[in-house]
């Protein structure tokens, strides 16, 4: 089963039958478990062609795309000396049953994918954890890792962004699409830095629901965006709303001291928004090159230690408002996908999928 999505039309979709394949030497079968479903797929979509997301797994045919997705599965074959079968393992996969990897650079923790056609690709979607090596994982905790890990990277690597950069002088950090997982992580690790106001934008019939999460200093609604408050603030852009940058802008102006676009939660609004941008002109935040920076300032078991240390309170923190629904047949997943991609999931909940 492969899950498939027309490149000029996101709402088209189709499952194609695919059999396992044969194996080369040196090459691996993956069996893919269980993986999430959230907003942070659709920006996979919206940007795949601008981000070269599509490349990481090729369809059958030009013009489609497979949906990327996080999650785990296990080596069902193995060619590859190095990798055993029945390893389970962590990391970046396309919504489908099977997925040949080439590995290389393996260690106790994993490998990474060399496969030809993604050779040129970002370093941080290549690697695939062992659990039983891995410093995050907990049986316990499977499904708040499926949904929240990858995006907990990218929200832990805004933050310390921000902080590195002694927030641009601001004494605010205004976070569009307020209710979505990234920006309720990234306001979780704000909220424990001194001297700066996390405000949360978002929707009327989002607002009791961030306001209930109690890591916002205060909730600002998006017909509201003059009401906003701060002398100098950092605006993070998750939903890629153009009218609500422009509107941001505008009430900062010159005030406004970094705009920083991280993601495309309202990705049917994108369009740039009338006229010039008042104040600094919006900056997109690659997660895979901050991952750079602090490998080389770190090292990469320092970087993965922090990670880890920051993730494990996130995580308890979150299983007590996180509801999970479970779904498996290609129905659910279908419909599950045209939800988040309408903006019609509750934020309080979590899609897992789990494959037979």
């Amino acid at each position: 089963m492969d899950f498939e999505l027309n490149r000029t039309d996101l709402h088209d979709t189709r499952f194609v039958a695919a059999e396992p394949p044969e194996l080369a030497d040196g090459e691996a079968l993956l069996r893919i478990d269980s993986f999430g479903l959230t907003a942070n797929n659709i920006t996979y979509a919206v940007f795949g062609d601008a981000m070269r997301y599509w490349d990481f797994f090729p369809a059958s045919d030009p013009g489609w795309g497979k949906l990327n997705v996080w999650g785990y599965a296990h080596v069902e074959d193995s060619g590859n000396s190095g990798v055993r079968e029945g390893m389970r393992v962590y990391g970046y996969l396309p919504c489908a049953s099977r997925l040949v990897v080439v590995p290389s650079r393996i260690t106790e923790k994993g490998f990474t994918d060399a496969s030809p056609h993604r050779a040129n690709l970002p370093s941080a979607y290549q690697g695939y954890r062992d659990i039983e090596t891995d410093p995050v994982y907990s049986p316990d905790q499977e499904n708040e890792h499926i949904l929240f890990f990858p995006l907990f990277f990218t929200s832990f690597l805004i933050d310390d962004f921000l902080a590195d950069e002694n927030f641009f002088s601001a004494d605010t950090v205004v976070i569009s699409s307020a209710s979505s997982k990234t920006a309720i992580i990234a306001a979780y690790l704000l909220a424990k830095r001194d001297a700066i106001e996390v405000v949360g934008l978002t929707s009327a019939g989002n607002r009791e629901f961030v306001e209930g999460l109690d890591i916002y200093d205060s909730v600002g609604l998006y017909d509201s965006v003059s009401e906003l408050p701060g002398e100098r603030a950092v605006y993070v852009d998750i939903s890629g709303d153009g009218a609500v940058r422009s509107d941001v802008h505008a009430h900062y102006g010159d005030r406004l001291t970094h705009s920083s676009t991280v993601g495309a939660t309202h990705w049917t609004q994108m369009a740039p928004g009338a006229g010039e941008l008042a104040g600094p002109s919006p900056v997109f935040f690659f997660a895979p090159d901050r991952i750079t920076k602090r490998g080389n300032d770190w090292g990469t078991a320092e970087l993965d230690r922090r990670v880890a240390e920051s993730w494990a309170p996130f995580a308890q923190w979150a299983a007590g408002w996180l509801r999970v629904e479970r779904i498996s047949t290609e129905e659910e997943i279908q419909t599950a996908y045209l939800e988040l991609l309408d903006g019609k999931v509750d934020p309080a909940s979590g899609i897992v999928v789990r494959l037979s």
